[in-house]
């Protein structure tokens, strides 16, 4: 695969069906192939957003084995792509806790690369109050991938707000970022977090979200975008289902970062 390649960003409303779900990502993912995909984002949790946080046990697979999972690969397979699933919830062996897990399925249809969300979203207002943890068991690892075009960096949704997180990748070429931010939260900091995480990193970052009212009665900001290593936006659907796709030149990388060294120079005070 040379510099040159075509990514895309699915943006769902996902229901509380997971046949149907799947259906539509499929759909979803065949229309970008169409339009020229090699690397395809799914939003987080693109199978189920339920009004009862303990549904996703009714759907959660064990690694390895699952329709979820099933067709994942085979539509890597099939369209020969890089597709990296969003978010699912994987069986952890526990009665009420599941993981929020990003797997990558390499062009020939194997399982690439494995993420377990680790920052868990918490809010507490007057008008929201939810806890992942409550049903969720968060990773404890940061992961990479050296793919042939560069090397990527893993993360879903609350991940975003961490910067530090992001510094102990390394040097990253692109950043995946499926997410489901709420609508108020989406409001007011989304696209904020997206470009401070490029400028920070001087790297692309491919945000794949949930975007509209769900038949949950949850509402997602939306707004899947892609974002360039000076952090200009080259594509964004605000709501609805959809994709934004784009061809990066993955050079644009080391361009900026030679006019202006920030990974370069950039130090942990725990290095001081």
């Amino acid at each position: 695969m040379s510099n040159l390649v075509t990514i895309a960003a699915i943006q769902m409303v996902s229901s509380q069906n997971c046949q149907q779900n799947i259906q539509k990502a499929e759909q979803l993912i065949h229309e970008s192939v169409e339009k020229g995909a090699q690397f395809i984002l799914l939003p987080e949790y693109f199978c189920l957003i339920h009004s009862d946080p303990k549904a996703k046990f009714n759907i959660a697979e064990p690694f390895g084995n699952g329709p979820i999972q099933d067709m994942l690969s085979r539509l890597a397979k099939k369209y020969n792509i890089w597709l990296a699933g969003g978010s699912m919830p994987l069986d952890v062996g526990e009665t009420d806790k599941v993981t929020n897990t990003l797997l990558l399925y390499a062009p020939d249809g194997s399982l690439h690369t494995r993420y377990d969300k680790v920052h868990l979203f918490s809010i507490d207002t007057p008008t929201m109050r939810f806890n992942e943890g409550d049903t969720m068991v968060r990773g404890n690892q940061v992961v990479t991938a050296d793919l042939p075009f560069g090397r990527v960096g893993f993360a879903i949704c609350y991940d975003i707000r961490f910067p530090a997180f992001f510094v102990a990748m390394g040097e990253l070429d692109l950043i995946l970022m499926p997410a489901a931010f709420t609508y108020p939260t989406g409001q007011a900091h989304w696209e904020l977090l997206l470009r401070a995480r490029a400028i920070d990193n001087q790297c692309f970052v491919l945000a794949a979200a949930q975007g509209g009212k769900h038949q949950s009665g949850r509402q997602t900001w939306g707004h899947s975008m892609i974002v360039d290593p000076w952090a200009n936006i080259i594509e964004c659907l605000p709501e609805g289902e959809g994709v934004v796709i784009t061809t990066v030149d993955f050079d644009k990388v080391k361009e900026v970062r030679s006019s202006l060294p920030v990974v370069r120079d950039r130090h942990l005070l725990t290095q001081l």
